[in-house]
């Protein structure tokens, strides 16, 4: 009932808007654009939710080129999905939204606070406020523009009064509107209909059927398929208590209408009286009734979410707007400074570019001189311990005719050992002589590739100048098992790790772009034995948890 109680307002409305072309020329910005085309052919195709979504992208066009009249009827429209669907609350904040754009001394914006008024009443009404919507109805009177309005916002004020038990005072208003109103036509049944239903809920002493069944023959006539829903709704509920059989066929009737004309609460409400009939025809509909029922709250539900996600995606992007636009024009206004910015920036990277290059071509030519000088050292060092040591044993063996077996393998047993020495002091030479911040930038860079960038910030070689050699062996292998474990597991294309001194620690920051590290997992070895090496040196080692947004780790190890 509340969806054809609006339903005829709109159709009226409408039809006033498109006729009045001296009212939509007022302005010369108000031309309809895409979106609301759209939205009124989703409100008229009965899909409020598409409709309200093109409505509110509409008003965000209007709101562009200060178009309030628009704007107002953009909302107006919106409120009446959002009645449509159940939201009878945001039905009256979007329609006191509306409010604000409309001057209530232009008579050109009558119409449409006829309209606000009136939804704000409905939705009222709806919720049995009925006190709060009587106030609201009578605005809507006094902003009607022609008769029928005028007729149709008495009829629900009379409605409303009826409701609230004010049956004197809607008695008179419905009998006034009746009297102006012509005999047979769709309105003079629904009327009249409205008129007998009050008197007969005032006093269960009169006898409404005559009028009724008057009524209910106007609209068969007319084919009015509103109005017989109507009619045989009060005639089954008259009925109720008086003759079942009579109530059931007049709720049979009423739900059979229902279904034409795709009105689901009425559906219900026709449901809800076979049920509670009786026995039998609770067994053959309750099934029908819950399930409509439920069917019919999850869509509201559903759709008052749709509507406060559609306005907070809308506002969401309105911010959005005015930030670009702020800057925007922070940019337009630094735009020289930008320039010599981006000037300097360059002439910056290729000196730095150069600086790079002498600096590794020194580095190079010294590392040349001293690989060179180790080799020489080296076969120095070989030569005299290792090939004359060989030589002792060959003329041992070649001079002497016993030969000590246990002492000749005891001399190539201790010449092995020697060269293995030599060994050990060339490598640990050789770690020496590469910094510590360069060996561990070639070990960090050894993970990129084409999918996988691997950024370092503050590997500077002061920054491990104090750190004992343990704790740098400690570091490269936590920092080697992070890599590893990335490489594997973590399908991140993006690794950064920042290096920092604060006071006596040094700081290390790691951050990957991966699937982060579950908050049910364990650690495991390799975890537990990253942990351990930082603690084995005083430091800490913190794991910040977030699947599906990368893995952060950050160690903090004392500088001695």
């Amino acid at each position: 009932m509340a969806v054809f109680k609006i339903s005829i307002f709109l159709f009226l409305l409408f039809g006033y808007i498109v006729s009045c072309s001296d009212v939509v020329q007022e302005d010369p910005k108000s031309n309809v654009n895409t979106y609301y085309k759209k939205g009124l052919y989703w409100l008229d195709a009965g899909k409020p939710d598409s409709s309200f979504y093109y409505f509110e992208k509409a008003k965000e066009q209007f709101l562009i080129v200060k178009d309030s009249f628009n704007i107002a009827r953009s909302l107006i429209n919106m409120g009446i999905n959002q009645y449509d669907l159940g939201d009878f609350f945001g039905a009256q904040e979007t329609s006191l939204e509306a409010s604000k754009y409309l001057n209530s001394q232009n008579i050109a914006h009558s119409v449409l606070l006829c309209n606000l008024y009136n939804t704000i009443a409905n939705a009222a009404d709806e919720m049995q406020q009925y006190n709060q919507a009587i106030p609201y109805y009578s605005l809507a009177i006094q902003y009607a523009t022609n008769r029928d309005h005028t007729l149709m916002c008495e009829n629900n004020l009379a409605v409303c009064l009826r409701n609230a038990k004010r049956y004197d005072e809607s008695i008179k208003l419905s009998e006034e509107i009746l009297a102006k109103t012509p005999k047979g036509s769709k309105d003079y049944a629904k009327f009249l209909n409205n008129l007998a239903k009050t008197k007969w809920t005032a006093d269960h002493a009169y006898n409404p059927t005559p009028a009724y069944h008057t009524a209910l023959n106007i609209r068969l006539k007319e084919n009015d398929l509103w109005g017989q829903n109507s009619s045989f709704a009060t005639l089954s509920k008259y009925f109720e208590g008086r003759d079942m059989d009579s109530s059931i066929y007049y709720l049979s009737k009423q739900y059979d209408i229902a279904k034409k004309i795709n009105s689901a609460d009425d559906q219900l409400n026709a449901l809800r009286g076979l049920v509670q009939s009786s026995s039998e025809y609770s067994q053959r509909y309750l099934k029908t009734y819950l399930t409509l029922n439920d069917s019919i709250q999850n869509a509201r539900t559903a759709a008052k979410n749709q509507f406060a996600l559609i306005r907070y995606e809308s506002e969401k992007s309105k911010a959005q707007n005015l930030k670009l636009e702020k800057e925007n024009e922070k940019k337009e206004s630094h735009l020289i400074i930008q320039r010599i910015g981006i000037g300097f920036l360059l002439f910056s990277i290729v000196l730095g570019v150069f600086w790079y290059k002498k600096r590794k071509q020194r580095l190079e030519l010294e590392a040349q001189n001293k690989i060179k000088e180790n080799q020489l050292h080296l076969s120095k060092k070989i030569h005299d311990v290792v090939a004359n040591g060989i030589y002792r044993v060959m003329t041992e063996i070649e001079y002497k005719e016993d030969i000590d077996r246990e002492g000749v393998l005891d001399k190539l047993d201790d010449m092995y050992q020697k060269s293995r020495d030599i060994s050990h002091d060339v490598e640990e030479q050789t770690l020496t002589e590469v910094p510590f911040s360069e060996k561990l930038a070639d070990l960090l860079k050894s993970f990129a590739s084409d999918h996988r960038r691997v950024l370092i910030a503050g590997n500077e070689e002061d920054l491990w100048a104090r750190l004992s050699k343990r704790a740098k062996e400690e570091v490269t292998h936590v920092l080697q098992e992070l890599m590893v474990n990335m490489k594997k597991h973590s399908q991140a294309d993006q690794v950064v790790i920042r290096f920092e001194k604060q006071g006596n620690q040094s700081e290390i920051f790691y951050q990957d772009n991966g699937i982060g590290l579950a908050h049910s997992k364990t650690y495991g070895k390799g975890l537990s034995n990253m942990v351990s090496r930082i603690e084995g040196i005083g430091g800490e080692i913190i794991f910040v948890r977030e699947e599906g947004k990368g893995l952060s780790v950050k160690i903090n190890i004392p500088i001695l």
